[in-house]
């Protein structure tokens, strides 16, 4: 099967009756890309060759690539390894630092739940470096990465 753009998201479906939802899975690292081959959980090859919009929007949970009146194929983002760092409220310079290393490793960056929260995913060696920082708090944890919530410009899984 081949898709070659984002019809909705699941969201925005009133209702998708008795249809049968099949999902393709994606790392975090690859919503950003245009160009996939996959096997989506029930065993169907799909070939995705998207619009350049997905460059900037990526794709997200619930995204639909394909629907008819039996089934539809929509993208499920798997959960990852990600460092939530806070800045303790008697630290507000600390932000700035926090948002400079997280940059200076090209690493991507995204809001986080609570204020002075950020989310950036799991390295070791900027997980030791956030954790040294006075007024800063980081902790691993696994979740699904929301880039409606991104500060990046743009999302990769470049590091140095």
């Amino acid at each position: 099967m081949l898709c070659e753009k984002i019809l909705c998201n699941l969201k925005e479906l009133a209702d998708s009756g008795d249809k049968k939802i099949d999902y393709v899975d994606f790392e975090w690292d690859e919503a950003f890309k245009k160009i996939h081959k996959k096997t989506s959980r029930a065993g169907v090859e799909v070939g995705l060759r998207l619009e350049d919009s997905v460059l900037t929007q990526g794709i997200r949970t619930g995204d639909v690539f394909y629907m008819d009146e039996e089934q539809i194929l929509a993208a499920s983002i798997l959960p990852c390894k990600v460092i939530e760092v806070h800045v303790r409220e008697d630290h507000p310079h600390m932000v700035a630092k926090v948002c400079y290393e997280i940059g200076n490793r090209h690493a991507t960056l995204l809001w986080g739940e609570g204020e002075n929260t950020f989310i950036t995913p799991y390295t070791q060696p900027l997980m030791e470096l956030l954790q040294k920082l006075h007024g800063v708090e980081a902790v691993e944890k696994n979740i699904v990465l929301d880039f409606d919530k991104r500060i990046s410009a743009s999302v990769n899984s470049h590091t140095h």
